[in-house]
């Protein structure tokens, strides 16, 4: 249950950061696309609302012209000399007609006769008549003696050649806007008139003529729908997102189990250490007696043969030489024991958190445990602070859960779980460590915690019985025992430590 956690712990604090980043990049490039388009909509309707202007200031210069410029009129003048203007038609296409009021004349269109009195009065030209289903309007500029109207239309005054967009494809609308009418001059999308949804963005730009006497409006409007974001760039950013936290994740866990295996190694070498430290303390001790005794006895005989006859030198030589070996014996096994024996802690005892220990050996031994399908949950009700040796205490627990997976890997137990328990007891910190298996003989638990015994197959039976010295040397000890529901069960209790911070 605690490695199911675990996991789906680590895969939702990759998740969040996906998922964030992912949400980040595609509004980022949904917003640059929107963006890119409302600048590229706004540059060309500014194009636009310029091209128009030139055009519509051209319409009053000719009207201006043509005041300066008109010819005296003394009705002398026939044909083409008397109306020099019509000649406008033909270089400006989309001038259709050029009207003329001579002196004391009147309009034959009151319409063009209101618009000079207003021209007259504004000093410029002014609109006499706009229709719109023709696409067409009228432009009067009073002078004297001669005003003069002209008809332009809307359409053929566009300069195509200049026009920034392509006019049939297109999904910019554009038209001249006046008084509520409108000429349109380029249709854009079919639908760009209808509501916009929620999805969608509408581009918008109105901007007046650049000359008075004209004041149309130039009304350019684009909708830019959900569907034509990138949506292939913004499906391949998740893609791209997921693809390099995997490979983070990839470099996390090959630094982590780097570090797995440097600590592992480095407490299987104290381990090694401290179990030939306790090799080599039985050897003596088990030496010593025999080669104490051989040296005594081997030096009575000596004494007794010296007081042999003469004949018996060669004997007396040769219980010589035993007494040498027996004491070169003594001497190797001396020197091996001053080499091997466990030195003293630099660090000596410090107050330890026992949860974070557990914590970090369990996270050492993660990988095997995954490997021999066990399930570990530790459960601790409050801190449980202990005073002991660091490399001491870390070598004790280690040790306690390798034998727990030793005996969950040889059972048939379905699921395999490991139980781990902190508290407090008494005077005493706790570290309950219990498994599922198939328990301890009775016949072995007098025996397990005995130098040299064994009941793994090449075991040296040196492990638990180091716990226990190493348990005892900080003032606390280690039993074992077989739960009632069946597995076996370890119990280390260490001193409690009085202050509740590591020392330093």
């Amino acid at each position: 249950m605690q490695d199911t956690r675990t996991r789906l712990k680590n895969r939702l604090s990759w998740l969040l950061p996906w998922l964030l980043v992912s949400l980040l990049g595609v509004v980022w490039i949904a917003s640059q696309t929107i963006d890119r388009q409302r600048a590229l909509f706004e540059t060309d309707a500014r194009i636009v609302h310029r091209l128009l202007s030139q055009q519509v200031v051209q319409h009053d210069a000719i009207l201006a012209t043509l005041a300066l410029l008109q010819p005296g009129h003394t009705g002398a003048q026939t044909g083409e000399e008397a109306t020099p203007e019509q000649r406008l038609t033909a270089l400006y296409p989309h001038i259709l007609t050029v009207q003329r009021r001579d002196r004391d004349g009147t309009w034959s269109d009151p319409a063009l006769q209101q618009a000079e009195n207003v021209s007259q009065q504004q000093k410029r030209a002014a609109l006499a008549k706009v229709d719109v289903t023709k696409g067409r309007y009228q432009l009067v500029l009073a002078a004297q003696p001669m005003a003069y109207a002209l008809t332009i239309d809307v359409r053929g005054m566009v300069p195509w050649a200049d026009w920034p967009m392509k006019v049939d494809s297109s999904p910019v609308r554009v038209v001249l806007a006046h008084e509520g009418q409108s000429f349109l001059i380029q249709k854009g999308e079919t639908d760009t008139l209808s509501t916009p949804s929620l999805l969608d963005w509408q581009f918008n730009f109105s901007k007046h003529l650049a000359a008075a006497s004209q004041p149309f409006d130039v009304v350019a409007t684009q909708t830019f729908k959900w569907h034509q974001l990138p949506w292939v760039l913004m499906l391949l950013w998740p893609v791209l997102v997921a693809a390099v936290l995997y490979l983070i994740s990839f470099l996390l866990r090959q630094r982590d189990a780097r570090r797995r295996a440097e600590e592992l190694l480095r407490l299987g070498q104290v381990a090694r250490l401290n179990t030939l430290g306790e090799l080599a303390a039985g050897m003596a001790h088990e030496l010593n007696q025999p080669l104490t005794a051989m040296l005594a006895n081997t030096q009575a005989a000596q004494r007794m043969l010296a007081d042999s006859p003469p004949e018996l030198e060669t004997a007396q030589r040769a219980m010589t030489q035993a007494v040498a070996q027996a004491r070169r014996a003594s001497e190797v096994v001396g020197r091996l024991r001053r080499a091997v024996e466990q030195p003293e802690s630099d660090q000596g005892t410090q107050a330890l958190e026992l949860g974070d220990v557990l914590r970090r050996a369990v996270y050492l031994l993660e990988p095997e445990a995954k490997r021999l399908g066990i399930v570990i949950n530790m459960q601790s009700a409050e801190p449980v602070w202990v005073l002991a040796d660091s490399v001491a205490l870390d070598q004790i627990v280690h040790n306690l859960l390798m034998n727990a997976f030793q005996a969950l890997e040889s059972s048939n137990a379905e699921p395999k779980r490991l139980q781990i328990n902190t508290a407090q007891s008494g005077q005493f910190g706790e570290l309950r460590v219990a498994d599922n298996g198939a328990g301890i003989p009775e016949d072995v638990l007098p025996r397990l915690f005995e130098p040299f015994f064994s009941t793994r197959e090449g075991g040296l039976g040196l492990g638990l019985s180091l716990c226990e010295t190493l348990a005892q040397g900080m003032g606390g000890e280690i039993s074992a025992g077989n739960q009632a529901t069946g597995g076996a069960e370890f119990t280390l209790k260490l001193p409690l430590s009085k202050q509740q911070t590591p020392s330093t």
